[in-house]
């Protein structure tokens, strides 16, 4: 990965979005994080409060991060813990994606973020029923507008960011605030 004078990486956003035919809400992120890179899917981050917003949104235990004890008394795998993430948002029809392809970045900084290459939002777009796109934080929900709601025609709608930089939201704020956005979109 090449490395730019100021400490910035060029980075491909390297794995695939979430969705189905039965998708109508959109989250989207701003770009992944450098554990979501090294995992290779969404919210790797433990700490980040992404999953467990999701769950409580969707009214479903939430789903196992790797290392999590399962009640079989076995480990989560990577694997199983990306698979029960996918099927959480498939089931309640909540399609997600970053809206960054590639840019320049330091580490998992939003504040670093330049050279954006927008994501080809018509993947989705195209071949969903989306009726809702929902933001989480505000870098996402700007990079949308500035880049992609011209064509989708959807306004987003901007939520307080997971992120565990995001300290001055409570799990509890977060969830009663997502809830008021997500809910009445996912049914």
């Amino acid at each position: 990965m090449p490395v730019s004078d100021e400490g910035h990486q060029h980075i491909e956003h390297g794995f695939e979005p979430v969705f189905d035919q039965h998708s109508h809400v959109l989250v989207l992120g701003s770009f992944p994080s450098v554990l979501s890179r090294a995992n290779a899917f969404y919210y790797g981050n433990p700490q980040n409060r992404f999953w467990r917003v999701m769950a409580a949104c969707l009214g479903v235990p939430v789903p196992p991060n790797e290392g999590d004890l399962l009640a079989r008394g076995e480990l989560a795998t990577l694997d199983a813990s990306i698979a029960a993430k996918r099927a959480m948002l498939l089931n309640g029809g909540v399609a997600l994606w970053d809206v960054i392809e590639s840019c320049d970045i330091k580490g998992s900084s939003d504040a670093s973020i330049k050279n954006v290459v927008p994501a080809h939002i018509e993947r989705i777009a195209d071949a969903t029923p989306i009726e809702i796109v929902v933001c989480n934080g505000g870098t996402a929900g700007r990079l949308y507008k500035r880049y992609l709601q011209d064509r989708t025609g959807l306004p987003a709608i901007v939520l307080p960011s997971t992120s565990p930089a995001n300290a001055a939201w409570r799990l509890e704020r977060l969830v009663e605030r997502w809830s008021e956005a997500v809910d009445w979109a996912a049914h």
